[in-house]
C-alpha cells in the first residue's frame, strides 16, 4: 500500500523538473524585453538633454572641420568610420589682433586689397597700372576708338589771358605759332563764345571768368599734372608785336642753350623796365647784363641775371612744375614772381636767359586796367597798377620770412642767406 504513495511522491518531482525546463524560454525573453525598453528610455532622455543645451554662437568661435572616412572591409561587410580630423578655434579677440597688425585677410568672402603708397595722394588703394595722374589739352571726339581720336599731339602749350577787343592782335599772334601748340585762352571779359571767327578758335581750348589775371586762371587752369604733356609754356600777355618772331625757331634757340625759364627779348628802341630783357643785336642769347648802379646786389643774381619779366615768360615742364607752386592764390597780378623764379631751376645764371635772336615788342596797351574799378575819383587802371604795387611788397615780404623759417629751423644764420 506504501508503493502507490511513493509513486504519486515521485511523480510530483518529476512535474516540477519538467515544468522547470519548459519556463526557461518565457524567462529569456522578459530579460531581452527589459533591455529593449531601458535603451528606448536612454535615448528619449539623450534627446531631450541635447535639445535643452544652448548652442553655441559663431561669433565666439569658428571651427573648421574635415572628416575623414576610413572604409574597412571585414569578410563581406563594410564599415565606414567618420573622424573629426582638425579643429580650429579662433577667437574673436585674436582676429582683431590680426587686423590690428594690418594683415592681409584672404578667405571664401573677402578678397586681398590692395594698398599702392607710391600712388597719388588719396589714390593708394588704386592698382599702379590704372592710375592716369597726368593728363593734357588735347581734343577728343565723342565717336569711334579712342586710340584714333588724334591725328597728333602738340609738344608745347601757349596761354594767352585775352580781351574781345585785343582779337586781332592775338590772331596775328597765334599765326606765329604751329600746329605744334596747344592754345588755351582765358577770357578775362566773359566773352568767349565770341572768336569762332578765326580757324584756330576752333582747336583752342577758351576758359573764362569775369575780370581775373593770368596768373590766377594760370594757377587753377596750369596744374603741373594737367600739362604734363608739353615740354615748354607760353603764358603770355595779349599786347605783344610779334613781327619778328617764330615760335619754333625759338623753342630750337632754348633748347640749344638749355634755358629752363627763358623770355624773347624786348625790341630796345621801345624802351624798357629792365636792362636784362632789352635785346642785344650781336646775340642769339644772353644770361646777364650791367644793370643800373645799385640795382643788383650779385652780378650773377636778379636783375642782372637769372631773371626774366612776367609779360611773355617761358616755362619747361620741369621748371613750370616748381613755378606753379610759388605762385600765390590770392596775389593775382604775378608781380614779384620775377625776382623769385630763380629758386626753381639748378644753376639760375645758366638755366634762365633771353631769346634775342627772336624778339618781341610790348605795345603796352592797358586791357586789362581798364577792368579795374574807379575810386576816389581815378582811373579804373590806377587802382589796378595799386594794388600790382602792393602785391609785389607782399609777395616779397612772404619770401623773406619763409626763407628766415626755413633757414632757422635748420639752425643756420639768416642775414646770410636770406636774399
Amino acid at each position: 500500500m506504501k508503493k502507490p504513495f511513493a509513486d504519486s511522491t515521485e511523480s510530483c518531482v518529476m512535474y516540477r523538473k519538467y515544468n522547470g525546463g519548459r519556463s526557461s524560454p518565457v524567462k529569456g525573453m522578459n530579460e531581452t524585453m527589459r533591455i529593449l525598453i531601458t535603451v528606448c528610455f536612454g535615448i528619449v532622455i539623450g534627446f531631450c538633454l541635447g535639445v535643452s543645451i544652448p548652442s553655441y554662437s559663431p561669433t565666439k568661435f569658428n571651427i573648421e572641420s574635415s572628416v575623414i572616412h576610413d572604409v574597412t572591409k571585414i569578410g563581406n561587410e563594410s564599415i565606414e568610420n567618420s573622424t573629426l580630423s582638425s579643429t580650429n578655434i579662433t577667437s574673436v579677440e585674436d582676429e582683431e589682433k590680426v587686423m590690428d597688425n594690418n594683415a592681409v585677410e584672404t578667405n571664401a568672402t573677402t578678397e586681398p586689397k590692395i594698398w599702392v603708397a607710391s600712388n597719388p595722394k588719396g589714390a593708394e588703394s588704386l592698382p599702379l597700372g590704372i592710375v592716369a595722374s597726368e593728363s593734357d589739352f588735347y581734343l577728343r571726339r565723342l565717336w569711334g576708338l579712342p586710340d584714333e581720336d588724334l591725328t597728333s599731339k602738340p609738344k608745347y602749350l601757349v596761354a594767352f589771358a585775352v580781351g574781345y577787343d585785343q582779337r586781332y592782335n592775338i590772331d596775328k599772334t597765334l599765326k606765329k605759332f604751329s600746329d605744334n601748340f596747344s592754345i588755351i585762352l582765358f577770357h578775362y571779359d566773359g566773352r568767349a563764345s565770341e572768336w569762332e571767327e578765326f580757324e584756330w578758335s576752333k582747336r583752342a581750348i577758351h576758359v573764362s571768368a569775369l575780370k581775373q589775371t593770368k596768373w590766377w586762371f594760370a594757377k587753377r587752369i596750369l596744374h603741373p599734372d594737367v600739362v604734363a604733356a608739353y615740354d615748354y609754356i607760353f603764358i603770355w600777355d595779349e599786347d605783344l608785336g610779334v613781327e619778328h618772331f617764330d615760335a619754333e625757331k625759338y623753342i630750337e634757340l632754348v633748347r640749344k642753350y638749355n634755358l629752363e625759364i627763358s623770355q624773347p627779348a624786348l625790341d630796345a628802341s621801345k624802351g624798357a623796365t629792365w636792362l636784362m630783357t632789352k635785346r642785344k643785336v650781336d646775340l642769339e642769347v644772353h644770361k646777364e647784363t650791367e644793370e643800373r648802379p645799385g640795382w643788383c646786389h650779385s652780378h650773377l643774381l636778379p636783375p642782372c641775371a637769372a631773371f626774366v619779366e612776367i609779360m611773355a615768360p617761358v616755362f619747361s615742364r620741369d621748371a613750370w612744375r616748381c613755378v606753379w607752386h610759388l605762385i600765390q592764390n590770392d596775389l593775382v597780378h604775378g608781380w614779384g614772381l620775377d625776382f623769385a623764379l630763380q629758386r626753381c631751376v639748378e644753376l639760375p645764371h645758366e638755366q634762365i636767359g633771353v631769346v634775342d635772336d627772336q624778339w618781341i615788342v610790348h605795345q603796352g596797351v592797358p586791357s586789362l586796367g581798364n577792368q579795374g574799378q574807379a575810386m576816389g575819383g581815378d582811373a579804373p587802371w590806377k587802382g589796378v597798377r595799386q594794388r600790382c604795387r602792393d602785391e609785389w611788397a607782399m609777395f616779397r615780404t612772404r619770401m623773406e620770412n619763409a626763407e628766415r623759417d626755413y633757414f632757422r629751423s635748420i639752425g643756420v644764420d639768416v642775414d646770410d642767406h636770406v636774399t
